[in-house]
């Protein structure tokens, strides 16, 4: 207790010298990165067009096709997506495979699945080998930051958790897709969060009507079970909470309040945080140095106070009047619906117990349709980024597909 309230007042402090310089120029500005590697200034690549920043900088450059396009919720995010509709060589032999989406995870955007070179990253895979590519980018990242009638400089426009991912990002992008691939069902890959929001929709019997398969990586349905000492540190000084309380709505990974936070943690827990990445995700076996920092300067994005506190659910005993917040009934995905599941011993976030946890629920499932995969030495940032995953896990991902 000592410590919790210790750490908060340190908070307090930093963050009120934080609004006494921000408020100057008129009320509590977006807390953004200043300026990343490329030497493009957050404040310049958040108005830059998807098409100029990802097609021509991540895409065309290697010789891919990409168009950009958006599509509106029902709740009014205007979603930014890329495709990419063939491969590099402009080789049709492969002929078409249908539609793939990418869906990314927490604190992330679609160019994580750009980060490593074309022959490591799933979205040139999948391209490569006939697939026809869209990669999404979730409310709230920086391509994604428009809405019909909110400012993102608006509190009311970070009041939102997962469940409206569920409830609307993914309905809207998956029915936008499949009316542009000509009404063909739709493969599905998620990361992380990504994973949770397909298996809430599909376990409500939504969507089912749109999807061939889906694939998910580091699947997440359960958060009983993470290891980290530091994430249970984190969780410990209520972050969601007090953020909320302090009247922070949007999270930047990269932004003050969340750098004085991760250095307070540090500070009072004896941690040693030079290697953050590991100490939140595990130990990762197989990540490039370069891919590591080309991810932390360009993919990192925020998400909302709110969806923090749902998924850490440390408002549920007020919310819910229990503990644990009613979880989505999993055991009513359909059998015969095909999933493919691959996640990592190291992984302490979509930890074994929780993921060994998903499987007894939907034990009834048709082995035929059910493919999982665990991993030994892989935690959570490998299914992204490793150097070897193209043959451990994107292989095996597009001989599942193949099969639907």
């Amino acid at each position: 207790m000592a410590m919790r309230k210790s750490l908060l007042l340190l908070m307090i402090i930093l963050f009120s010298l934080e609004l006494s310089v921000e408020g100057s120029s008129g009320g509590r500005k977006e807390l953004i990165n200043r300026r990343g590697a490329t030497g493009i200034t957050a404040e310049l690549r958040k108005y830059l067009s998807s098409d100029d920043v990802t097609c021509k900088s991540r895409v065309e450059i290697f010789g891919y096709p990409c168009e950009n396009h958006s599509v509106t919720t029902k709740d009014g995010y205007i979603l930014s997506l890329q495709r990419i509709p063939g491969g590099r060589t402009g080789d049709s032999s492969k002929g078409n495979k249908g539609p793939v989406l990418l869906q990314h995870g927490l604190f992330m955007d679609g160019f994580a699945w750009l980060v490593n070179s074309p022959n490591q990253s799933l979205g040139y895979i999948l391209a490569d080998h006939g697939y026809d590519v869209w990669i999404a980018n979730g409310r709230g990242t920086v391509y994604s930051l428009g809405h019909t009638s909110l400012s993102s400089s608006d509190s009311a426009y970070w009041d939102w958790s997962w469940d409206e991912l569920a409830a609307y990002d993914l309905p809207a992008t998956i029915d936008y897709v499949y009316q542009q691939a000509g009404h063909q069902k739709i493969h599905y890959v998620g990361h992380s969060q990504g994973t949770l929001t397909v298996l809430a929709s599909v376990s409500e019997q939504n969507l089912v009507n749109r999807l061939r398969s889906a694939a998910l990586l580091c699947p997440i349905a359960y958060l009983n079970q993470i290891p980290s000492l530091f994430m249970h540190a984190a969780a410990r000084i209520y972050l969601g909470e007090q953020l909320y309380w302090l009247g922070v709505a949007q999270l930047n990974p990269t932004g003050s309040v969340m750098k004085t936070f991760l250095e307070t943690v540090c500070l009072f827990t004896g941690f040693d945080c030079y290697d953050l990445l590991t100490l939140i995700t595990g130990k990762n076996c197989c990540l490039n140095s370069s891919s590591v920092q080309l991810f932390l300067d360009h993919a990192l994005q925020s998400t909302s106070t709110k969806n923090i506190v749902h998924l850490s659910q440390t408002k549920n005993m007020a919310h819910y009047g229990q503990k644990t917040a009613p979880a989505y009934n999993m055991s009513r995905i359909p059998k015969d619906f095909p999933l493919f599941m691959s996640y990592g011993k190291e992984d302490v976030l979509a930890d074994v117990n929780d993921v060994a946890h998903l499987l007894e629920i939907i034990d009834h499932h048709n082995r035929n349709d059910l493919t999982v995969q665990l991993l030994g030495d892989y935690a959570h940032m490998d299914f992204i980024m490793a150097e070897n995953a193209s043959q451990l896990v994107y292989q095996p991902l597009m001989d599942f597909f193949n099969r639907y």
